[in-house]
Order: C-alpha cells, then structure tokens, then sequence
C-alpha cells in the first residue's frame, strides 16, 4: 500500500529512533550525589511520556541533496504531521474514527508514492482511511502517544552524561547497514523529578537531523477536512 512509503519517511524515520526494549529498576531520589545509570533514565523518561497527553515536536532533516522538516502535534487518540521535502508538502490528520491524508501533486507522487492516474483522481481532495483498515492502523501509530518511546535508545552502548545545564545527556551509535550509513545521536533530556526529551541531533556522513520536543502535556486538538472534500483510500488504490 502506497501509504508505507510515508510512515517510513514520517518524523520517527527522520529522527532516527527505536524503541527501548530493557526492563530495569525506575530512577529514585537519591540522597547521595550517585548519578544514576542509563537504564534508570530511560525506565524513568518512558514512564514519564507514557502519562504525557501530548508533545509539539518539529523534526529537520539536511542532506547535500535535500532538506525536509516535520511538524508534528501527538496525542492519545489524535495527532497530526505536515511533511516538507522541498516543493513537496504532504499533510496527516489522525482521529478515533478516520485519519485524513492531503498534499500537493509533488507530495502525494515523491512524498505518498502515488502514480500520476492517481495524484489526478485525488487533486485537492483529502485520502480519508477508517479505523481498522491497515492504513489507519499505520498513521495511528505514528501519530499518537504510542510513538513516544520510538525516540529512546535501544543500543547497549549507550553513554550518559550532563550538559553544562544539568541536563541528562544520552548519546550512541548506530552501525552502518548495506542501505544505512553510520549514525551517531545526542538527546538532550531535563533532569530533576520528571526528565523529558527536549531534543536529539544525529549526524551521519550522509547529512545531519534535529528533533526538537515542547509542549509536553498539550492537549492536541485536530481539524479535520470537510465531508465534501474526501475521497475514500479505496477508491484511490482500486478505483
């Protein structure tokens, strides 16, 4: 379904995450000036995004060839991300019911992966794709606070360290593949009772991306498109 294309391109794929997998004691008080290890951090930073109502969070993404951005809003049941790779712009729309995806002609064929017979059949309309359809299921994941903790590290080698400020500071590597490039990222998260990413630049040679994290706690509030102004996901991929 054309709809991967953009999931893989959407703002978890250009910030470079993955889930963290390991299970440990959470971070506490401590009354010494011991500072915690890494997987206390991380136990602690999941904890405290799994109880978030929301984050703003906006992605950049540079290349020799290209610069994209993302902005993204994620909530518990809706979220929402306009993505930009030069001229292309392709817009996503996440509710209980429907998600909603719209974009100009050079977003919905480089961006989506639309064929032209299809960008033409689409124009100006939103794709519109219901809950419980695979299509749905993919933008969902992406878009609401389930994807939180696609931005933590899973990596073993994984090294912390503070800034200047006191802020805790999580930086790894990640190995080149036959289609990757070697990787190396920082995220920036606060300290004190309750740390939260507040933000992660990798740089590889390929090029360099930033996230940048706020509002944590929002509530995210969707618009969606008129009724008259849709056209069904089926009717776009079989039609």
């Amino acid at each position: 379904m054309f709809v991967n294309r953009v999931v893989r391109r959407s703002l978890l794929a250009v910030a470079l995450g993955v889930g963290v997998s390991v299970s440990v004691l959470p971070l506490v008080a401590q009354a010494t000036t011991k500072e915690p290890s890494v997987a206390s951090v991380l136990t602690a930073v999941r904890a405290n995004m799994a109880a978030e109502r929301g984050v703003h969070i906006v992605v950049t993404s540079r290349s020799a060839t290209a610069q994209d951005s993302v902005v993204a809003d994620l909530g518990r049941t809706s979220g929402s991300e306009t993505f930009t790779s030069g001229k292309a712009t392709v817009s996503i729309v996440v509710t209980p019911h429907y998600a909603y995806l719209r974009g100009n002609a050079a977003g919905l064929m480089t961006l989506v992966g639309l064929t032209s017979s299809q960008q033409k059949k689409v124009g100006s309309k939103a794709i519109s794709m219901k809950a419980g359809t695979s299509p749905y299921a993919s933008f969902k994941s992406n878009l609401t606070v389930g994807a939180f903790t696609a931005f933590l590290p899973t990596q073993k080698d994984v090294r912390l360290s503070r800034d200047k400020f006191g802020a805790y500071v999580l930086s790894w590597t990640t190995k080149a593949t036959k289609t990757t490039t070697r990787t190396t990222s920082v995220l920036t998260m606060s300290s004190g009772k309750k740390p939260l990413p507040l933000r992660e630049v990798v740089t590889s040679s390929s090029g360099s991306g930033s996230t940048n994290f706020s509002k944590w706690g929002e509530s995210v509030a969707t618009s969606v498109p008129s009724a008259r102004s849709l056209i069904p996901y089926t009717a776009v991929v079989k039609g």
